[in-house]
């Protein structure tokens, strides 16, 4: 009962942050967003600066989330195809870091010089907030789920 509990409450908090901060992500993102023609092939590295702490912490989230769908998906033996990708646009939304959740999207995004990018020099914590959040989202879900979590 505990753990049916805990996934509720997890499950909850997720949808919750997912729908009232797309909105308030949203509204700060629209203020000011000049657009401008960009070439195909950039030859600078990105320079928008994403440090600090609810930066990394926020990474940290939306990676344990997008592994907690993928073990839910998986516990429950339901389609993969459309859980994860609903699970990112939420968390692009409603993270400080708009949802990298992945160590090479962070590093393609080091590449490009645009409002998506992030500064090489940030770099490092996103990837290591990615991992805490990928063993956190594993170990929570070995313990949801005992019996399942080794299935491949």
């Amino acid at each position: 009962m505990l753990r049916r509990a805990v996934a509720e409450a997890l499950g909850t908090a997720f949808l919750l942050a997912a729908a009232g901060g797309s909105g308030i992500m949203g509204n700060r993102l629209a203020g000011g967003n000049i657009e401008r023609s960009l070439p195909p092939w950039q030859t600078s590295l990105a320079h928008h600066r994403r440090a600090g702490s609810a930066q990394v912490f926020s990474e940290f989230i939306a990676t344990a989330g997008l592994l907690s769908v993928i073990w839910d998906v998986r516990a429950c033996a339901r389609p993969l195809f459309l859980s994860p990708s609903e699970l990112i646009t939420g968390a692009y939304w409603f993270t400080a870091s708009t949802s990298f959740a992945n160590p090479v999207v962070t590093l393609a995004r080091a590449a490009s010089d645009t409002f998506a990018g992030i500064r090489p020099a940030d770099v490092p914590w996103f990837v290591l907030a990615q991992f805490a959040g990928a063993m956190a989202a594993t170990l929570l879900f070995r313990w949801l789920v005992p019996t399942r979590s080794h299935v491949s």
